[in-house]
């Protein structure tokens, strides 16, 4: 039988490399996103994250799932006394208040079945003062979640833990100024940006393949770079 990964934010970027990378593996892969690119790899599940109190629902509807990935994502760059209310709501409901939900509505079927990974997608934002505040906010927010739930669960055979990738080549980093996208290059060991399937990958082995002794970590995948 097909173990089966729930993946968010999965219709581009970091989301759709992951789906690509377990489907690789014969991994049954649920999709789920908003919005969707022209392509996409595995079944395609339309939620938006911002109706967290449909998540209950939406996941007794999926049946059972494996491995939860928290990947959606949203940012918008905007000075820190500027930002519109309904863009800090949203950026507070996908990066953090829907993984949180999704963990929470997930975790009873992984306990009773003593096995589960979540793997969420964190940032190198989350270590230092971010330019975009809240974006940096709710994924310092989601390494903490990690670890607490990490915590909760560990008796119970679920693993729990995050990646922080550093900027990476998707849509989000294409609308960054380019001072910052400059800034990249000269802090990378590389003196290159990620590419999602590297991020991927490391998604993957967390969420796949790493030893059951590996939970409430965060796993950088910045090549040395950490906002200045």
């Amino acid at each position: 039988m097909h173990r089966t990964v729930l993946i968010t934010g999965a219709g581009r970027g970091i989301g759709l490399a992951s789906a690509r990378a377990f489907a690789q593996l014969g991994w049954r892969v649920l999709s789920l996103d908003k919005l969707f690119e022209t392509e996409i790899s595995g079944e395609r599940v339309d939620f938006d994250l911002r109706r967290r109190d449909n998540i209950p629902d939406l996941i007794a509807s999926l049946g059972e799932i494996d491995t939860l990935v928290n990947n959606a994502g949203v940012l918008y760059c905007e000075p820190y006394d500027a930002i519109p209310e309904e863009h800090r709501r949203e950026i507070l409901a996908v990066n953090l208040e829907a993984p949180a939900a999704l963990i929470a509505a997930l975790a009873p079927q992984m306990m009773n079945r003593r096995s589960g990974r979540i793997v969420n997608v964190g940032s190198v934002a989350a270590f230092t003062g971010h330019p975009d505040l809240w974006y940096g906010i709710t994924k310092a927010g989601l390494l903490n979640l990690t670890k607490a739930w990490a915590k909760e669960l560990g008796g119970h055979g679920v693993l729990v833990n995050a990646v922080a990738p550093g900027p990476t080549q998707t849509a989000m980093y294409d609308q960054l100024p380019q001072s910052r996208k400059d800034g990249v290059t000269r802090t990378v060991y590389s003196g290159r940006v990620c590419q999602p399937e590297e991020v991927a990958q490391a998604i993957l082995w967390l969420g796949a393949q790493c030893p059951e002794y590996i939970s409430g970590t965060t796993l950088d995948v910045n090549n040395g770079s950490y906002p200045r």
